[in-house]
Protein backbone atom coordinates (compact mmCIF):
# COMPACT_ATOMS: atom_id res chain seq x y z
CA UNK A 1 0.00 0.00 0.00
CA UNK A 2 2.87 2.40 0.63
CA UNK A 3 4.22 2.03 -2.93
CA UNK A 4 1.47 4.00 -4.78
CA UNK A 5 1.73 6.75 -2.19
CA UNK A 6 5.48 7.11 -2.82
CA UNK A 7 4.95 7.28 -6.59
CA UNK A 8 2.26 9.93 -6.28
CA UNK A 9 4.46 12.00 -3.97
CA UNK A 10 7.36 11.67 -6.40
CA UNK A 11 5.16 12.81 -9.31
CA UNK A 12 3.98 15.82 -7.33
CA UNK A 13 7.54 16.63 -6.32
CA UNK A 14 8.85 16.39 -9.87
CA UNK A 15 5.98 18.53 -11.14
CA UNK A 16 6.62 21.12 -8.44
CA UNK A 17 10.35 21.24 -9.19
CA UNK A 18 9.78 21.63 -12.92
CA UNK A 19 7.29 24.47 -12.38
CA UNK A 20 9.67 26.23 -10.01
CA UNK A 21 12.52 25.79 -12.48
CA UNK A 22 10.50 27.28 -15.31
CA UNK A 23 9.38 30.22 -13.19
CA UNK A 24 12.89 30.99 -11.99
CA UNK A 25 14.27 30.83 -15.54
CA UNK A 26 11.55 33.20 -16.70
CA UNK A 27 12.28 35.65 -13.85
CA UNK A 28 16.01 35.62 -14.56
CA UNK A 29 15.41 36.33 -18.25
CA UNK A 30 12.99 39.15 -17.45
CA UNK A 31 15.44 40.73 -15.03
CA UNK A 32 18.19 40.93 -17.64
CA UNK A 33 16.05 42.49 -20.36
CA UNK A 34 14.12 45.08 -18.37
CA UNK A 35 14.96 48.69 -19.15
CA UNK A 36 17.18 47.96 -22.15
CA UNK A 37 14.63 47.00 -24.77
CA UNK A 38 14.42 49.34 -27.76
CA UNK A 39 11.58 48.68 -30.19
CA UNK A 40 12.72 47.46 -33.59
CA UNK A 41 10.79 50.24 -35.34
CA UNK A 42 12.94 52.94 -33.74
CA UNK A 43 16.29 51.22 -34.35
CA UNK A 44 17.90 51.93 -37.72
CA UNK A 45 19.00 48.88 -39.64
CA UNK A 46 22.63 47.98 -40.26
CA UNK A 47 22.38 49.12 -43.88
CA UNK A 48 21.13 52.55 -42.74
CA UNK A 49 24.12 52.90 -40.41
CA UNK A 50 26.50 51.94 -43.21
CA UNK A 51 24.83 54.36 -45.62
CA UNK A 52 25.05 57.25 -43.14
CA UNK A 53 28.70 56.43 -42.45
CA UNK A 54 29.52 56.40 -46.17
CA UNK A 55 27.69 59.71 -46.68
CA UNK A 56 29.74 61.35 -43.93
CA UNK A 57 32.96 59.88 -45.31
CA UNK A 58 32.16 61.23 -48.80
CA UNK A 59 31.38 64.68 -47.37
CA UNK A 60 34.72 64.66 -45.54
CA UNK A 61 36.52 63.64 -48.74
CA UNK A 62 34.81 66.41 -50.69
CA UNK A 63 35.83 68.98 -48.05
CA UNK A 64 39.39 67.72 -48.09
CA UNK A 65 39.54 67.78 -51.89
CA UNK A 66 38.09 71.30 -51.96
CA UNK A 67 40.62 72.48 -49.36
CA UNK A 68 43.49 70.99 -51.39
CA UNK A 69 42.19 72.59 -54.60
CA UNK A 70 41.94 76.02 -53.02
CA UNK A 71 45.55 75.93 -51.83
Amino acid sequence: MALPSVWSEMRVGILLLSVLGLLSARLVGAGQDSGSVIPAESRPCVDCHAFEFMQRALQDLKKTAYNLDTR
